[in-house]
């Protein structure tokens, strides 16, 4: 596949993941990417997206237990585990920490063509002046000698959404606050009785 992979994520998906750090803004956060290797072209397709944690994010019994269900789950809908989301804590760090390459590492491991998005929460705030379809997140992927790069500046690798008014519903969903309403796993373990599928969230 080399250069020539592009990676799509659906408007769901993206909503969710940036409604997921907007919850916990003085938290790093994090969530696993779903979907599957489009069969026509060199497309990774993100068709849907768990948010996992907002606090303790690199301990990994919670993470093994969250990643096999969500594993369990998704694999009856033929779709698999395809990459991860990370949020950092400050606003303006951009950094890739050990925590996101480490489970960047383990999903690489099942899914070699797997991603890793970085939130750019500047490029979030920036959302209302700018009108801007690109997504809000880094892209890294895995070079030839297996290290996460960012890529997209040299044209090798992209990241679109899938619809192209995915941040124009995203400005309308952080103005009504909806990001009140996402259920990550750390919620999930805490009271089971909230869904981390989070099926009424786009209700």
């Amino acid at each position: 596949m080399g250069g020539e992979l592009r990676y799509e994520i659906g408007q769901n998906a993206y909503i969710k993941l940036v409604l997921h750090a907007l919850k916990h803004k003085a938290s790093a956060v994090n969530g696993v990417l779903l979907g599957r290797v489009s069969p026509t072209n060199d497309v990774v397709e993100i068709t849907d997206s768990v948010p996992l944690f907002h606090s303790h994010i690199g301990l990994l019994p919670q993470l093994e237990i969250s990643l096999i269900l969500i594993e369990e789950y998704y694999a009856a809908k033929g779709v698999n585990i395809v990459g991860y989301f990370h949020a950092n804590e400050r606003f303006d760090d951009l950094e890739l920490g050990g925590v996101a390459k480490n489970i960047g590492d383990q999903i690489a491991r099942y899914f070699p063509q797997a991603a890793i998005l970085l939130l750019d929460n500047k490029r979030v705030a920036a959302l209302e002046k700018v009108k801007d379809r690109s997504p809000v997140m880094q892209l890294y992927a895995k070079d030839a000698s297996k290290n996460w790069k960012l890529v997209g500046s040299d044209g090798g690798y992209l990241l679109t959404t899938k619809e192209p008014s995915a941040n124009v519903v995203l400005s309308d969903y952080i103005s009504t606050e909806k990001w009140q309403d996402v259920v990550d796993f750390d919620d999930h373990l805490d009271d089971i009785s909230k869904d981390w599928l989070n099926p009424e969230l786009f209700k």
